[in-house]
């Protein structure tokens, strides 16, 4: 290779890189292969799934919405749990945190939603802003504090530790340094997430996923990949 070349290639390499960091480009798909552990997240937006055409496309897990603040539930929560648990995948609930609903309500609102979880995936809660809390964010010790309450009720009802799913801005704000033996649930959807300063345990890596099987007002599906193997992943499991 000439020094031209090598020249032109570096140059290459240093304008991708630029667009990877800029969000222009998204290199995930070329890299999320080496995960064994596929799976998806949904809600009442993706409409009635065919969860059998989700497995037969290579997907092992599912986090299905269940509850939103103290008093939201998904219309299809239930339906969506049952027919992905009689396809066979690893199936996890997850609920929307509140920013303005106390956590011992969200907690209770929760529990009494998806009731037991043996078998299933740790109960996740996402985090993240809505509305106009990006531009007016909580303060940070109230967030903190009210997001412990909450894991820490659902850790005491389910015996294990739920997962924190969340983005780069909440969590540099809120996660990062806190909450460090809780299972982290990132989402990037351009890069792998080797720069949060900690280990994933599973990583969003697109919210753009087109699967057969779904009827809803999104065609889009939200992808992720799991750290491990499934023998790692059945760790994680509610007793």
């Amino acid at each position: 290779m000439t020094v031209c070349t090598m020249l032109a290639v570096l140059s290459l390499l240093c304008v991708a890189a630029v667009l990877i960091v800029l969000k222009k480009i998204n290199i995930n798909p070329y890299l999320v292969d080496k995960y064994p552990v596929q799976g998806v997240d949904v809600s009442h937006y993706q409409g009635e799934i065919e969860w059998e055409q989700f497995k037969e496309q290579g997907i092992d897990f599912a986090f299905i919405k269940a509850t939103e603040g103290s008093s939201f539930v998904d219309e299809r929560y239930e339906t969506n749990w049952e027919k992905a648990r009689a396809a066979e995948l690893y199936v996890g609930a997850y609920h929307f945190f509140g920013f303005d609903s106390p956590a011992s309500s969200q907690a209770e609102h929760f529990i009494a939603t998806v009731g037991d979880l043996s078998g299933a995936l740790p109960p996740a809660v996402d985090i993240e802003y809505y509305g106009d809390k990006s531009k007016n964010p909580p303060e940070k010790e109230q967030v903190v504090s009210q997001l412990q309450e909450l894991l820490s009720a659902l850790e005491e009802e389910y015996g294990v530790k739920p997962i924190i799913y969340t983005t780069y801005t909440v969590y540099n704000k809120y996660i990062r340094n806190e909450f460090e033996d809780y299972p982290l649930w990132i989402r990037n959807v351009y890069y792998p997430p080797g720069d949060i300063g900690r280990q994933w345990t599973f990583w969003q890596y697109s919210d753009t996923g087109t699967l057969l099987g779904t009827s809803g007002v999104e065609k889009y599906v939200d992808l992720n990949v799991f750290c491990e193997d499934q023998k790692e992943l059945e760790k994680l499991l509610v007793p």
